[in-house]
């Protein structure tokens, strides 16, 4: 009898523990997705405006397809007799045109065309002649289709193509630099000074007062 209730026993106890166990025949319990985050739209940055061309420093063959424009000129004061001159330009004294960092501390041109330095007007005294064109004028060829190559000399007197020409003595640091027999220049009439020109250097960019000696 006691064997008979211990299989009876065992036997209600089987479906039990079938019971606790039998989740294990079941498939896993798949995790439920994580919900899709959406990535937040990428600010889009201004297009960068394109960088200015860089003006190219002076001279390297440009030629100003003009002279400077005549500048307006009130009445001089009147200077007393025996008040000196201003001191010439250079390192006592002088003015200062270096516009840019790149250009060169005397009167100049730009690649635009602008004249930088010709600026004091009719009553500038370092360029009074008590004579203008006394040895005549020079018709052989002004402005930018005639270039006329530096054939030797020096400030005081200087040779192109058989005609001689002299640098204004207020303007001698202007040019030192200038190789007197090898440059190009061009000649334009002065606007301002009655029996001066303008020589400028195509190579240095830099100009200028020269007298005409004849040829």
């Amino acid at each position: 009898m006691t064997h008979y209730i211990r299989v009876l026993a065992v036997a209600m106890l089987f479906p039990t523990l079938a019971a606790a166990q039998g989740g294990g025949h079941d498939k896993p319990r798949e995790k439920p997705p994580a919900p899709h985050r959406q990535e937040p739209p990428k600010r889009r940055e201004p297009p960068k405006p394109p960088d200015r061309p860089r003006e190219p420093p002076v001279g390297g063959g440009y030629v100003p397809p003009h002279g400077p424009p005549p500048r307006p000129q009130p009445p001089a004061p009147a200077r007393p007799r025996g008040t000196p001159l201003p001191p010439p330009p250079g390192g006592t004294g002088g003015r200062d045109y270096r516009d840019r960092p790149d250009h060169p501390d005397v009167p100049h041109v730009h690649p635009n065309g602008g004249w930088v330095g010709h600026n004091g007007g009719r009553n500038d005294v370092h360029y009074h002649l008590d004579h203008p064109w006394e040895h005549g004028r020079f018709n052989a060829g002004l402005g930018p289709r005639y270039v006329w190559r530096l054939r030797g000399g020096g400030l005081d007197r200087f040779d192109i193509g058989g005609f001689f020409f002299q640098v204004a003595p207020y303007d001698y640091d202007y040019c030192r630099d200038w190789l007197w027999d090898n440059d190009d220049i061009v000649l334009y009439l002065d606007p301002d000074h009655p029996g001066w020109y303008l020589a400028y250097n195509l190579r240095r960019g830099t100009y200028c007062h020269v007298l005409y000696l004849g040829g």
